[in-house]
């Protein structure tokens, strides 16, 4: 493990002004949302899409890193450049999501683990060959009246600090996505509640293991109520119980801390990225690692004038330069 070219990657992928762009929805949830707007689900349309993503002018004024898929890491434009080789003339951090899907926990069939150890020090070897200098793994975490399970979190930490490890072996970053789902009618204090003691267990593990804590990335959600709880959405309060959760269970000395949007709407995900950075000086760089809060309207867009591929690119950056105002606290 080199630390210093950990810590020279994170410092890339979460420095001001710029964030991280998440393109690495696996075939079937990309398919997913290409049929809600009638796109065809080709393996030759997903490339299109990304193409346009990847190739979108001056997206490097605001995107560090874009994370891909397996499939799209391998492919490369109309006419023949490589998606990876496009990102580097670009200055873009190449990423790839490593983890393998999830799977049920056999201890609480209500709840899932990550699956994806089985072969990845072999796979990170490949990807590090493709130009890939940080990666992603994804666990979720359900909210209810009895759930999460401490089994079930510890479970996920513990394959969390391994795929880590592998990935600092390479000197690849890993970011680190226990990802709360907005599943549910919890209470924001709930989600406080249970973010909280994830991160707490979570870091732990890391600690134990012996992950580089500054050479990896944080990826989480924000502290909000679920989406079928009635009571109104308080920015300002999740804002105040993001931060605060941060800042009592996470180790002042990660490399860097960034969000993803977790199907909240667009601009609410914006506004409290915003909010936070007017709230007072913060320990670590705090920005953003969007997928569908920064494709949702260039996809409608494409669906419905795919020959409008600028317009489209014209949306992307766009998108990319608001939210990063908001890394900021600047809109």
């Amino acid at each position: 493990m080199n630390q210093d070219i950990l810590k020279k990657t994170v410092a890339r992928l979460t420095n001001p002004p710029k964030g991280i762009l998440a393109a690495d929805e696996s075939n079937n949830t990309c398919n997913k949302r290409f049929e809600k707007l009638s796109i065809p689900t080709t393996e030759e349309k997903r490339r299109e899409y990304r193409e346009l993503l990847i190739t979108t002018p001056s997206i490097e004024m605001y995107i560090s890193g874009i994370i891909l898929f397996d499939e799209t890491i391998r492919q490369s434009t109309k006419d023949g450049k490589s998606f990876t080789s496009i990102l580097q003339s670009k200055g873009i951090d190449i990423g790839i999501k490593v983890d393998g899907g999830l799977e049920d926990f056999p201890s609480s069939l209500d709840e899932k683990i990550t699956q994806g150890l089985e072969g990845l020090p072999e796979r990170l070897k490949e990807y590090k060959t493709m130009g890939a200098t940080f990666t992603k793994w994804r666990s979720v975490v359900n909210i209810s009246d009895t759930l999460p399970t401490d089994a079930c979190l510890r479970e996920n930490a513990d394959r969390m600090a391994k795929y880590a490890l592998a990935c600092q072996a390479e000197d690849i970053v890993p970011i680190i996505e226990p990802e709360v789902l907005l599943d549910g009618n919890h209470s924001i204090e709930r989600c406080f509640e249970v973010t909280s003691h994830n991160l707490d267990i979570l870091f732990s593990e890391l600690s134990k293991q012996g992950v580089f804590i500054p050479g990896i990335i944080l990826k989480t959600s924000m502290v909000i109520s679920g989406k079928d709880n009635e009571v109104p959405i308080d920015p300002h309060k999740v804002a105040d119980m993001t931060l605060k959760a941060l800042q009592r269970h996470v180790p002042n000395d990660i490399g860097g801390i960034v969000f993803l949007s977790g199907g909240q709407p667009d601009e609410q995900a914006t506004l409290h990225l915003n909010l936070m950075h007017n709230m007072g000086s913060l320990l670590w760089n705090l920005t953003f690692s969007f997928s569908r809060a920064l494709q949702n309207p260039v996809l409608k867009h494409w669906s419905e004038k795919q020959d409008d591929i600028a317009g489209a690119q014209a949306l992307l950056l766009q998108m990319a330069k608001i939210n990063s105002q908001a890394s900021m606290g600047q809109l």
